[in-house]
């Protein structure tokens, strides 16, 4: 398979039915809208045939939408931290539905009665919590004044001040010594915590002007008493307001907790706003006139009478008009979207090649070339029967049992696969959870291990560097095939064939001399290698209009070839991984039997669990990025340009159940 073929579909309708064709065209997740406004020849006919269309003024209603979204998050998330523990809170279990089952139900105004309810609680909430701050901050305040017995402006005179309020623990005793030096003060300590004293004094007026300096040179900070009772009668009405908030928060905890029924009813209705913004959001990319709307977009050729069948269901051949046609070479170059389609055992690795870049629509997609090698790759990277079991029956149980989201159901099918390679190098390795597989079955020979990582070390080197020789042969078959695709032989030659030939004949040229010892394959070898290098060298002369220059890229290229051994080099890390990984497994198996039995089966157990747990997430983490790192550079960069736009299509957001239109 390849990057799907791409049709340009148009649709004209009246207005009346824009909501109607929205959500089909939505529904079936398909079909990219064309903004109509953007600046392209192929637009012209916009104002032409529509010059006072003006564009939607999509931001008050998608503001609007986006406020609601919000909201209704926020009363969810205000349900589960807030209502009472007792009450069970469910949220909406993931399905797949149509679009018009997910709206067919809904009613704007039961849900704004349920999110209007819920938000007065939430506001009655954050009332009491406010109150219930500020009386905790006045209660530790009293606390430290509690002490002090009487009301500090009721016991001021005309010829005496009273002054309270802290000072830092270090400075405190010998302020109080300097103030107990004069006589015209009365300095008293009402409590001390580990950083501040908090003190109150007695001071004639006369000197109290004095007095304030020397506070002021240790630091004291005074505070002024707001209350018109002593401070323990103040803090006692405090306590007892802030149990009366207390229950009253309790109470509306309860009420709270009541409205956990309301939380699927408000996911399903968060999803339906969501779809509806969407909606909205591309309205101003097509014509909107008086009496008519025009939509253009674009479709995969595979999914054109998809479309025609559902805009068939809602609306007859009269009320809307329905064409298709094929993409002018300015919009393939600079609009049409890339979506891949391959079969469903290669359909998962796309997600590589999406992490790297996609194809543009004309050029190749690597996916179904690269699939294999990932396969094999990654499965002697991990190398392990029971690792592979665990991710096959995870990745099954998973897919069975749930509704994933569409990335997790990806990301799962992906795994399901990579466990059959790991399962079949486990055998070839001999490797069960790090443990060597019997050799021998009730007298049976058993041929475990194929290849064993302690004593075929350098054949499974060999093995590692051929299969990465295989790809990139492969790489250069591709490039020289879309070379010829695009008519260039010439460098079809000296891109491609070329440097198979120089590989070739090298493989060649040292198995006849070190292996077969056969001169025949020596002499075809060097000469393949020496004619193609001659081709590398001699084609950019001609190519070139100076003959120097020429001659000095050529040989430019041919230093190329440094290049080739180091990406060969690199393909030794799937000798170097896959033999570490069960290196560690089997120390963990002996570590543990080293144990006295009574330690092994029970501290060891869990040991054991918890160390080829975190052994496989690092082996299967770094056969992902490895494996992934040897297609990006050793195999994409002999090929593979990359720089498409990915298919955006009009669709739901799916944040908790799946679209499938073709759902029965």
């Amino acid at each position: 398979m390849a990057v799907t073929k791409m049709e340009k579909v148009t649709l004209i309708s009246d207005k009346r039915h824009e909501d109607v064709l929205l959500k089909t065209i939505q529904g079936i997740q398909n079909v990219e809208i064309r903004d109509l406004f953007q600046e392209t020849t192929n637009n012209q006919w916009v104002d032409t045939y529509f010059p006072k269309a003006a564009i939607f003024e999509k931001e008050p209603i998608v503001n609007a939408l986006s406020s609601r979204i919000m909201q209704t998050r926020e009363a969810v998330q205000f349900i589960d931290h807030h209502g009472d523990k007792q009450q069970k809170k469910q949220h909406l279990k993931r399905r797949e539905l149509t679009l018009q089952e997910l709206e067919a139900n809904y009613s704007e105004e039961e849900f704004t009665k349920r999110l209007t309810e819920i938000l007065g609680l939430k506001k009655q909430w954050e009332t009491l919590a406010e109150q219930r701050e500020q009386l905790t901050e006045q209660e530790d305040w009293l606390t430290h004044w509690s002490n002090l017995d009487f009301i500090p402006q009721s016991f001021s005179s005309q010829q005496t001040t009273v002054v309270m309020g802290t000072i830092s623990v270090a400075n405190a005793t010998e302020f109080r010594e300097t103030l107990a030096k004069i006589p015209e003060v009365y300095v008293e300590e009402i409590s001390e915590t580990d950083h501040f004293a908090y003190l109150a004094y007695v001071v004639l007026k006369t000197s109290a002007s004095a007095v304030d300096e020397i506070a002021t040179r240790y630091g004291f900070v005074k505070e002024a008493y707001p209350y018109d009772v002593t401070p323990k009668e103040q803090l006692q009405k405090i306590k007892q307001e802030l149990q009366a908030c207390y229950e009253a928060q309790k109470q509306l905890a309860i009420k709270i907790g009541r409205c956990s029924s309301y939380i699927q009813e408000l996911e399903w209705a968060e999803e339906i706003l969501l779809a509806m913004a969407e909606r909205e959001a591309v309205k101003d990319r097509f014509v909107m006139a008086p009496y008519l709307i025009v939509v253009q977009g674009w479709v995969g050729e595979e999914e054109k009478q998809e479309l025609i069948q559902q805009v068939e269901n809602v609306l007859s051949a009269d009320e809307v008009f329905l064409s298709f046609e094929e993409p002018t070479e300015e919009e393939i170059n600079e609009e049409v979207p890339t979506k891949l389609k391959n079969h469903p055992i290669v359909a998962p690795f796309e997600m590589l090649t999406e992490m790297y870049s996609l194809p543009k629509y004309h050029e190749i997609d690597p996916t179904p070339w690269m699939t294999p090698f990932y396969l094999v790759f990654f499965g002697m990277m991990v190398a392990d029967i029971g690792y592979g079991l665990l991710m096959l029956i995870g990745a099954i149980i998973a897919q069975k049992l749930l509704v994933l989201p569409r990335g997790m159901q990806r990301f799962a099918k992906f795994f399901e696969i990579l466990a059959i390679p790991s399962i079949i190098w486990g055998f070839i390795y001999s490797s069960f959870f790090g443990q060597a597989l019997p050799t021998e079955v009730l007298g049976i020979h058993l041929p475990f291990p194929l290849l064993s990582t302690t004593d075929d070390v350098n054949t499974i080197l060999v093995l590692s560097v051929v299969f990465g020789l295989i790809q990139i042969l492969v790489g250069l078959f591709l490039a020289a095939k879309e070379h010829i695709k695009r008519k260039d032989y010439v460098d079809a030659i000296n891109d491609g064939f070329a440097w198979q030939g120089i590989l070739v004949g090298v493989v060649l040229l040292l198995l006849g001399s070190m292996i077969l010892k056969n001169p025949i394959f020596v002499y075809l070898g060097a000469g393949l290698a020496i004619l193609s290098a001659l081709c590398i060298l001699i084609i950019p002369i001609f190519q070139s209009s100076s003959k120097v220059k020429g001659a000095a890229k050529g040989a430019y290229n041919l230093y190329g070839l440094t290049g080739y051994i180091g990406d060969l080099v690199s393909y030794t890390r799937l000798m170097a991984l896959g033999i570490s990984g069960g290196s560690i497994g089997a120390a963990f198996n002996m570590l543990v039997a080293f144990m006295p039995p009574a330690a092994r089966f029970s501290v060891g157990i869990l040991l054991i669990i918890a160390l080829h747990a975190l052994n496989m997430f690092l082996t299967l983490l770094s056969a992902y990025v490895h494996g992934a790192r040897l297609q990006y550079v050793e195999f994409f960069g002999k090929f593979y340009t990359g720089g498409g736009r990915a298919f955006d299509p009009l669709k739901t957001a799916e944040k908790y159940v799946n679209i499938n239109h073709k759902k029965k």
